[in-house]
């Protein structure tokens, strides 16, 4: 593991103790919704919404710090877990960096409090992994900002405020901050996962959006929006990491107390060999994904691009095959509807898929390795 400073290691010992009490006894019951009491008192602790400027509310600390407070909660309750990384490391991440003075200051302090929550709006029903292809427009009549078209695969949608919305402007691809209460907006439908969690298809006509609430526009502006992209990636990896760490903490409880023929099944070399493997992996991911934020912050607050598509391919890879075997060493018992490692195996699959799937990241690194050839070693 990476050397954590003082300031660091109080974060994570505080919220890992904060998880421990607080939020262990309702983990794994919240049925797809978000779990608002636990934010509640994340917000009350000053634990959300770290990365985020004092003066919005923040704890005013980097992403980093927010990528270890994932991981903290998220051994504990995925679930609040990925509520950290919705609202540190996505939508309103991306206000803080490119927002107008007006925007941050409508949107973050909510953020911050728990009182309100941003979702991201990126794919189409025709428009995935390949967001060139998007058909959602912002035209200019009359002056005025004027956006059409429809999004899919949007999450939390009914509990969130605004959403952080990717559009083609007459000038390029950008992104905007839509209210979702605004006129105009109309639901489709709404779908189920495997996780439980709700995701919403949605149309929006002509809903005349503020200047100010123009995020990114045109070429250069969208692609510093790309390249701060890589920050989410980072904490999906993360969420990867605090999910296999969680089922590796389960498996390991029942290995010590299940016996079998006369003794722990952990005892069996071949359950100890499965721990190992999957300490193993959790392990190296990690180290990948920790070593691309640090050198983020070395470089400006941008993560390199080829660090965080190894990172999040490394990590989606990695917790479905950690969960699975965690969920092997429980036998039937894991298996069976609302046992933490059946929950766990649904929620860890998504993780190849959100942030940007396999193959997208695969494309990424050999894009850079046909560019640039092999990193050296300095």
């Amino acid at each position: 593991m990476i050397p954590l400073s003082d300031e660091q290691q109080m974060v994570v010992s505080s919220l890992e103790q904060l998880a421990e009490q607080e939020f262990a006894d309702n983990a794994f019951t919240w049925d797809g919704e978000p779990p608002m009491e636990n934010v509640e008192l994340l917000a009350e602790q000053g634990f959300l919404g770290i990365n985020i400027a004092e003066e919005y509310g923040g704890g005013g600390m980097g992403e980093f710090e927010a990528m270890l407070t994932i991981e903290a909660v998220g051994r504990v309750c995925p679930d609040t877990a990925e509520y950290l990384y919705n609202q540190q490391m996505v939508a309103p991440r991306a206000i803080e960096m490119f927002g107008s003075e007006a925007v941050k200051e409508r949107y973050l302090p909510g953020v911050t409090a728990g009182e309100k929550s941003i979702a991201v709006a990126i794919s189409e029903p025709e428009a995935g992994s390949d967001v060139g292809s998007m058909s959602t427009t912002v035209e200019e009549r009359d002056g005025e900002l004027v956006l059409n078209g429809e999004k899919i695969w949007v999450s939390h949608i009914e509990q969130a405020d605004a959403a952080v919305v990717w559009a083609k402007f007459p000038e390029g691809l950008g992104s905007l901050v839509l209210d979702l209460d605004s006129a105009g907006i109309e639901i489709a439908q709404h779908y189920t996962n495997m996780a439980d969690h709700v995701q919403t298809q949605f149309y929006m006509e002509d809903i005349v959006i503020p200047e100010e609430n123009v995020l990114t526009r045109g070429k250069e502006g969208f692609k510093n929006q790309l390249k701060a992209l890589n920050w989410e990636r980072l904490g999906s990896a993360t969420l990867s990491n605090a999910i296999a760490g969680c089922a590796i903490d389960h498996a390991l409880e029942y290995a010590q107390q299940r016996e079998q023929f006369g003794q722990p099944i952990g005892d069996y070399q071949g359950i100890e060999w499965k721990l190992a493997d999957m300490v193993k992996q959790l392990e190296g991911s990690r180290a990948l994904t920790y070593r691309a934020a640090v050198n983020a912050h070395e470089q400006g607050r941008i993560p390199d691009r080829l660090d965080a598509s190894i990172a999040k391919l490394t990590s989606g890879e990695m917790v479905e095959a950690v969960v699975s075997e965690a969920l092997q060493i429980h036998g039937a018992n894991g298996y069976q509807r609302e046992h933490p490692l059946e929950y766990l195996y649904r929620l860890a699959r998504g993780r190849r898929l959100a942030a940007g799937t396999d193959e997208i990241q695969k494309n990424t690194i050999a894009d850079v390795l046909k560019r640039d050839g092999l990193p050296s070693l300095t």
